[in-house]
């Protein structure tokens, strides 16, 4: 099974700028545990998740004056959606991370989690997969 089945195609991405409150709102009203950073200045792209947001507010930090840009994540590894899910898999416990943003050629196009992957290669789940494949 590769990363294109079992991604989330549901991307949000924000700006530097947003707090992290509005992080939290955006991907709460959304079902989601993390999001594309885009910082328009660097031209680059980030992420930012649930814990990221936990660990700062649980540290004591004000979600309404802490920006994303102080807790994205920089150093990204991302994935292909050609990729396997265990290609996917070995990378995100190599980095130690749950989330790899999904690029293709014109951008980000999905986000796979771990819980994406562990749906996947559940028992009853691939039964499913296995099922539909042979119709």
């Amino acid at each position: 099974m590769l990363v294109r089945d079992a991604m989330s195609t549901v991307v949000l991405t924000i700006g530097p700028a947003h707090t992290l409150r509005q992080a939290a709102q955006l991907m709460s009203a959304r079902r989601i545990g993390a999001a594309v950073v885009h910082d328009p200045d660097t031209c680059g792209l980030g992420i930012i998740t649930e814990r990221d947001i936990l660990n700062a507010i649980g540290s004591g930090q004000n979600p309404d004056q802490e920006t994303a840009s102080a807790h994205t994540t920089t150093d990204v590894v991302f994935a292909a959606p050609a990729w396997t899910l265990e290609e996917a898999a070995e990378a995100m416990t190599h980095g130690g991370f749950r989330h790899l943003i999904v690029l293709d050629d014109n951008g980000p196009v999905g986000i796979v989690s771990v819980r994406d992957i562990i749906r996947c290669w559940a028992p009853g789940r691939r039964r499913t997969v296995a099922a539909a494949g042979s119709a």
